[in-house]
């Protein structure tokens, strides 16, 4: 560790304070700091170690212009259709909506401009299995994913660097593959912006975990312990 390296951070601390973070500064984000996420991301859990991802890595401004485009015309889209559909919040919850609506906006404005993007892609399987009863449903591929990307985050964090994992590009999936050059037997399922943030970490704003949590049985609620 160097003068410059981030402190070590706490595993539980960095846990509760990864949180997306949607601005970044233009300073680059190094090759070692790079490998060192994406060592962490291989360590991932999947289901028989299948490890059915794929990481293709992007930090030469001409992809990344590209993937910018697609992805600000993909989120404002989604954007419209959302709005339309949203509920009415809580007024208490608007300040928090408002940040995060601004937050993402400024990410589809400025997505082609990340430090470094990462996309991960994973073979276009289905984990079925099947015996003279029928089909056994062990449930989706994706969960074989999404873990390898949380600790892509998590590492990233440990770095001081910021993330953000979205999806919202998947309504020109097609065109995003043929930037990355995957082949047709994958799916991209994510693209991961890089940088060192602009903002602060620290907790999202979640609902408590005793409304969301039951002992046993559905609908048997507890307490949990005063801190």
């Amino acid at each position: 560790m160097t003068d410059l390296d981030p402190p070590p951070i706490d595993l539980l601390d960095g846990i509760m304070t990864t949180r997306a973070l949607r601005r970044y500064t233009d300073e680059s984000v190094s090759d070692n700091d790079l490998w060192t996420i994406l060592r962490a991301a291989q360590q991932g859990p999947s289901g028989g170690n299948i490890q059915p991802w794929q990481f293709v890595v992007v930090t030469d401004s001409e992809p990344k212009a590209k993937l910018g485009e697609i992805y600000r015309s993909s989120y404002y889209r989604y954007e419209a259709a959302m709005l339309a559909m949203s509920p009415p919040r809580r007024p208490e919850d608007e300040p928090s909506w408002q940040r995060t609506i601004a937050a993402s906006r400024h990410l589809a404005d400025h997505f082609g401009e990340a430090p470094a993007i990462i996309g991960a892609a994973m073979a276009d399987i289905s984990m079925d299995v099947v015996d003279e009863d029928g089909v056994m449903d062990v449930g989706t591929p994706y969960a074989s994913v999404y873990p390898a990307l949380q600790n892509l985050m998590l590492a990233a964090r440990a770095l001081g660097l910021g993330t953000a994992l979205t999806t919202v590009f998947r309504i020109r999936h097609d065109e995003v593959r043929e930037v990355l050059g995957v082949p047709d037997r994958f799916q991209v399922v994510a693209l991961i912006p890089i940088g060192h943030p602009v903002g602060s970490f620290g907790r999202a704003r979640r609902r408590p975990v005793e409304k969301v949590t039951h002992w046993n049985t559905w609908g048997e609620r507890r307490d949990p312990p005063t801190p």
